[in-house]
């Protein structure tokens, strides 16, 4: 790599880091910020869903955005305004106020693993570009396995709000080197921004996510909650019939034409959405139900980041050889059946009998199933329209994990106890099954070329 080359990297490498570090601290400080800020349930749903409806409705504008304006400026925007956010949330005097910051630090990072992708494919071709991707998704995912630890350490030793305040160390290293760098920004001066449909989408996700939120304590009787609802279905149906009529669509509906994209997808929504419940509901419970400090309940789901890690890889290779299908019916099935063992929790709480074995089997199902998954997205689209494909279905994922978060305190009976933890359970087991059932019904192998015929 040349020295620029080098600096592209690192500067990728940690403008996507932070967002995945904060990913994985705040379920970790979940139980410390409500003990604080009160709220109780209510309040640890809004947290997480707060930031996943800005980055989920804005991560489909953010090509947009970076051809408009540049990447290197989007850039460096998200990466001042996450760090602002981070900083507000540490001092957060009310959940209310904790609560809009999250949502702003959402908006922020929609902006940073884009245009961080964006910059190493505009400065690496070829086998050299495959193996920065490749360096890049090596230093990110190790976000889930650093995030956890810091995250409970300092919210054991220090507090919660100590916990956010990590994120401003790599932001301040990437724009120091993004200002070292020199690096010149490119724009599309045709590049056209569909602003009305991000607020269409925006809006219309927290209209309904908000009743969803509010459901358990106002009743489906109330005003507030039966509008709310209606409004935002309203808004995001007028986001959709948008993407069809306008002439630069940040949801190009004509590629849910293509069954693996479209079955793909699908898929996606129940196998990240029982992901993100799943994620919430251990680490919370491990605190509040079998009173583990933070540390160990966030290093309870290791097993899963680190059969991920070891055999992705490996398995990708092997669904590149024999297709995705198989591979993508057994994994969420695999997961699922991993999901159940969690209902051998009892009172009588022991980690390495009632936890451990759940999270193994589940890793070595998420080992089968992610990179597969995105290869029958990814492969089912053109080249040239990776990019928004990729983006379509990180959004997917997002606004999935957002509707299962909305919906938890409504799947655990209002509180996360025992029998809650029981019920998030069966409701996990049930979305990664009908993942692999749904992959298994519509996911098509693509025809295999035949090998060439030995020379005389």
């Amino acid at each position: 790599m040349s020295t620029v080359q080098r600096a592209v990297l690192w500067i990728a490498v940690l403008g996507s880091f932070v967002a995945f570090l904060d990913g994985t601290i705040v379920n970790v400080a979940l139980p410390s910020i409500s003990a604080e800020l009160g709220g109780g349930i209510t309040t640890q749903q809004w947290v997480v869903d707060a930031y996943l409806i800005t980055l989920g409705a804005l991560i489909l504008v953010a090509g947009s955005v970076s051809d408009a304006y540049g990447r290197v400026l989007v850039l460096r925007i998200g990466l001042i305004g996450f760090g602002i956010a981070s900083i507000a949330i540490a001092a957060a005097p009310t959940a209310e106020f904790l609560i809009v910051a999250r949502a702003v630090q959402g908006a922020a990072g929609a902006f940073l693993v884009p245009s961080s992708l964006a910059l190493i494919t505009s400065n690496f071709s070829g086998a050299a570009q495959s193996r920065a991707i490749g360096i890049w998704t090596a230093m990110t995912t190790s976000a889930m396995i650093v995030g956890p630890l810091i995250g409970g350490i300092l919210v054991d030793l220090v507090s919660w709000r100590l916990a956010f305040l990590i994120n401003v160390v790599p932001i301040t290293v990437t724009l120091v080197l993004l200002a070292r760098g020199g690096f010149r920004d490119s724009r599309h001066p045709d590049a056209s921004i569909d602003w009305i449909g991000a607020a269409l989408c925006t809006l219309g996700l927290g209209g309904m996510v908000y009743a969803l939120i509010e459901q358990p304590n106002l009743g489906w009787g109330s005003p507030v909650i039966w509008l709310t609802l209606v409004l935002g279905a309203g808004m995001f149906a007028a986001f959709i019939l948008r993407q069809r009529t306008t002439r630069h669509p940040i949801l190009p509906l004509d590629l849910f034409r293509v069954r693996n994209f479209w079955t793909g997808n699908v898929a996606t929504a129940f196998i990240y959405g029982a992901l993100a419940l799943n994620g919430l509901v251990v680490v919370v419970y491990l605190q509040e139900g079998a009173a583990l400090k933070a540390t160990f309940a966030g290093l309870a789901s290791l097993p899963m980041t680190i059969l991920m890690i070891l055999f992705s890889s490996r398995v990708g290779a092997l669904s590149g050889r024999w297709g995705p299908r198989f591979f993508m019916t057994v994994g969420p099935i695999t997961m699922g059946i991993g999901a159940l063992l969690l209902l051998t929790t009892s009172e009588e709480f022991s980690y390495w009998w009632q936890i451990l074995p759940s999270m193994i089997v589940m890793g070595a199902g998420l080992a089968l199933t992610v990179a597969p998954l995105t290869s029958a997205i990814l492969g089912a689209i053109e080249p040239e329209r990776s990019g928004i494909a990729s983006a379509v279905n990180n959004a997917v994922a997002r606004v999935a994990g957002l509707i299962a978060v909305a919906l938890l305190a409504t799947i655990v009976g209002g509180s996360l106890d025992l029998e809650g933890f029981h019920r998030a359970a069966l409701v996990t087991a049930t979305l990664m099954i009908a993942g692999g059932v749904t992959s298994f019904l519509g996911i098509r192998n693509p025809a295999r070329t035949p090998a060439a015929s030995p020379s005389p």
